[in-house]
């Protein structure tokens, strides 16, 4: 393919990685809408957010073989088909579990595009140094969307219903379903293995339950079904991994773990996003709910971040070039790590100025060491498996942002609870106000929303009693987020140090 042809081509690919980061920014600003319009539960409200990271993550590795085996373009169209009727189905939704389905169909047409995106790079790109350009262009895709995502949601939200934050995507599906044919070579595995369905299923089944255990235990306490659903999880887990291991052609092909480099690479995205994705379920309610800012305004302050995270981004391939890449994924995660604790400064009625440089530092760093780790990725397999590689890489990331929203979400909410029914503890006893009690212990949209039905000075006290339990509940999810980068930090520097490359590729050797 020519050199012009292998960009454009990347222009193409780009779009659904927009897609994604649009999706999971946009959804963060709509939630104060969403908690008013359709009164979800705090449960209800995690899993309207996270249940499509779980069914893509669940579902990653199986389109990544079956991507290798029916050709990566094919599926890529056939994905954008069902996402943009997903979206459509979410934006008319009319109840909490009805946008749950139409998220969780959402997460079934995610899992066909992502793997396919990274996969057609791998196959397009063969020179070693075009490859990680292009893969550093493929992860400012990501910041991008963080900045174009929150402006036209922001905007949509001010001038039309919440719905409308899902139909952005429609016009983005149709645009690459046009251009796809035109642009992207088609690519397969000449001697794929047989259609798997057993394993999907088993893949699938591992994680729904562990997940659904670990937020009944993070939000109600340790229960029996919680317990339950962790064991069931984890047995489904042994039985999957046994089955990949007595395959000819597995799924997941376990033997890439073998390779240090390619285990402390996926590791090290699941924790990095685990972190980020769970801070960007909370600021944007504080901005909104906290410090009283319009979307759209709230999107504008988010922008700096937006830009240090497409500079990371691209600076990683040049920087590459100079520095040793444990050296540089380790810096990306500590400044990581220092945005986390700047966060711990945060008030009730000042902490724009920190959230910005939080941003900065959190988005930058991060983007600057998942661009790398996705580049080792991805060419730690042949490119015939470049798919089921890429699912892996992409199922670490979809992972970690699930978990985020989930544990450190749960956290957050957790801490939430416990300080807004202690501080509200002492109102005065009357429907009204048990009313508007019961609402805001859920979550800080219900407080605010349930709020306008009280006189002035009761309204007031449930708004600041609210406002000061989330700040707490953030302030121990921004200590967790620190810690949590910070170990990775060490972890990656030491692993990637080590670390070597499979003997079956060819490519030049990041300077490790």
């Amino acid at each position: 393919m020519e050199r012009r042809g292998q960009w454009w081509a990347l222009a193409v690919l780009v779009l659904p990685v927009l897609l994604i980061s649009v999706d999971s920014t946009v959804l963060g600003f709509a939630l104060p809408y969403l908690s008013e319009d359709l009164g979800p539960t705090g449960a209800e409200q995690l899993w309207i957010v996270d249940v499509y990271s779980f069914v893509l993550a669940g579902l990653l590795v199986f389109m990544g073989t079956l991507g290798d085996r029916i050709g990566r373009r094919r599926l890529l169209l056939a994905g954008a088909v069902a996402f943009g009727l997903a979206s459509v189905l979410a934006a008319f939704s009319t109840t909490p579990m009805m946008l749950i389905l139409a998220r969780a169909l959402l997460g079934v047409g995610g899992a066909t595009l992502m793997p396919s995106t990274l996969s057609l790079i791998r196959s397009i790109f063969t020179d070693d140094r075009r490859r990680r350009t292009a893969v550093a262009v493929w992860s400012a895709a990501f910041s991008g969307g963080m900045a174009v995502g929150p402006v036209i949601g922001g905007w949509l939200l001010e001038h039309f219903w919440w719905g409308s934050v899902f139909l952005i995507n429609v016009p983005v599906m149709v645009v690459l379903l046009i251009a796809g044919p035109l642009l992207l070579p088609e690519h397969r595995d000449p001697n794929p293995g047989r259609f798997d369905l057993l394993s999907a299923l088993l893949s699938l089944g591992a994680m729904l339950p562990v997940v659904y255990g670990v937020k009944i235990a993070a939000t109600s306490g340790f229960t029996w079904s919680a317990a339950l659903a962790v064991v069931v999880g984890l047995g489904l887990g042994v039985l999957f991994v046994g089955r990949q291991r007595r395959l000819e052609r597995p799924m997941l092909d376990l033997a890439l773990f073998s390779n240090r480099m390619f285990t402390a690479s996926v590791v090290t995205n699941l924790l990095g996003v685990f972190a980020l994705v769970g801070l960007l379920f909370l600021v944007p309610q504080y901005l909104q709910l906290v410090l009283g800012l319009s979307p759209v305004t709230a999107a504008l302050w988010m922008l700096p971040a937006t830009v240090a995270g497409i500079a990371g981004a691209l600076l990683a391939a040049w920087l590459a070039r100079r520095v040793r890449v444990p050296v540089l994924v380790s810096v990306g995660l500590l400044l990581g790590a220092a945005g986390f604790l700047v966060l711990t400064s945060l008030g009730t009625t000042a902490g724009l100025a920190a959230v910005v440089v939080a941003f900065v530092l959190v988005g930058g760093g991060v983007a600057l060491s998942e661009t790398l780790t996705n580049d080792l990725v991805i060419s730690a397999a042949p490119v015939d498996r470049a798919g089921a590689a890429s699912a892996i890489s992409e199922t670490g990331y979809e992972l970690g942002g699930a978990l985020g929203t989930a544990l450190l979400g749960s956290l957050a909410t957790a801490v939430y609870q416990s300080g807004v029914t202690g501080s509200l503890s002492a109102a005065p006893h009357d429907p009204a106000m048990d009313t508007a009690v019961a609402a805001a212990h859920d979550t800080l949209g219900g407080a605010v929303s349930a709020a306008k039905s009280l006189p002035a000075p009761a309204a007031e006290a449930l708004v600041t009693s609210a406002r000061e339990a989330f700040v707490s509940g953030l302030h121990v999810t921004a200590w967790a987020g620190a810690a949590i980068l910070l170990y990775t930090a060490v972890q990656a520097y030491f692993l990637l140090t080590r670390g070597r490359r499979p003997a079956n590729t060819k490519e030049t050797p990041l300077p490790v």
